[in-house]
């Protein structure tokens, strides 16, 4: 392993939220170490800590008032090059929207919590697929978070929506405490045969056995996803605090360093830091 104090590491994947603000109603309603507020200041040392230039910060409630909230808080806080913020994508008058949160602060991409749908097929009905050609028309990521079984969609997305750049979540959730690879496996070696499909490491030891996993857990399904993504189509992220339910921030970059294999300093800069910038077109900010 290469000396990572040479790259500008990017976290693809946080989330900052505000209870008093917004419900975040997928949130469990006990006390509990998610059930408070996670603001900038609560993750700079820990990105100070491993050498994080700069982040990606997603949505966790599906409302415009906490994309708002993020962009803001973006705009007022250096290390936050992007957001990826809810819209409701089969709204009609979505691209107006999309056009006054671009206005508003960093928007890089939007993301719909598919995986909680009741109907498998929300990501290839017709209205979705209508609002995400606005997406792609202003140049913006889709975060794609889904369950595997939701997977056989990237490919009608895909081809309904040619130029949309796909960022999958958390490798799509595999089963990782069960060690179960299939049918996960062959569902996102299919989605990664499009060119226009990436994938985050993150999010994977919260899929493991939170008080029992290790390194060996995840890194059969690390290995696969590199596969058949390559390590230029593949991108860290922490998935901050959610990831508090069974790792550090350490502890979880510590496991994608330790699970995804041998890189030289070319693929550890793509890993890190590189994938996340062509994926989001970041170079204007970093």
């Amino acid at each position: 392993m290469v000396m990572l104090e040479q790259i500008k590491i990017i976290d693809s994947h946080h989330h900052l939220w505000d209870l008093s603000k917004f419900e975040y109603p997928w949130m469990p309603a006990e006390e509990g170490i998610l059930r408070r507020n996670y603001l900038p200041s609560d993750l700079e040392p820990y990105i100070l800590d491993i050498g994080v230039g700069g982040t990606i910060v997603v949505q966790a409630d599906q409302t415009i008032g906490e994309s708002e909230f993020l962009l803001l808080t973006a705009s007022q806080t250096s290390w936050i090059y992007g957001v990826v913020a809810w819209v409701d994508v089969r709204d009609h008058n979505v691209g107006n929207t999309l056009d006054k949160l671009l206005a508003t602060g960093p928007l890089v991409g939007i993301r719909h919590q598919v995986e909680d749908e009741v109907d498998d097929d929300w990501l290839i009905r017709v209205e979705t697929l209508e609002g995400l050609k606005e997406v792609a028309k202003r140049g913006l990521v889709f975060d794609v978070l889904v369950k595997p079984r939701q997977l056989k969609h990237i490919k009608v997305l895909s081809e309904a929506v040619s130029d949309l750049r796909m960022v999958i979540d958390h490798m799509a959730k595999p089963a990782i405490a069960e060690g179960i690879l299939q049918p996960w496996s062959e569902d996102i070696a299919n989605a990664a045969s499009y060119e226009n499909v990436y994938c985050k490491v993150s999010g994977l030891v919260t899929e493991a056995d939170h008080t029992g996993w290790s390194t060996k857990d995840l890194r059969p399904f690390v290995n696969h996803a590199r596969d058949v993504f390559g390590i230029d189509r593949l991108m860290w992220g922490s998935d901050w605090p959610v990831c508090l339910l069974a790792s550090t921030y350490k502890g979880v970059f510590d496991a994608a360093v330790n699970s995804i294999g041998n890189m030289d300093l070319v693929d550890s800069q793509r890993f890190f830091e590189g994938t996340a910038k062509e994926a989001y077109s970041l170079d204007k900010v970093c």
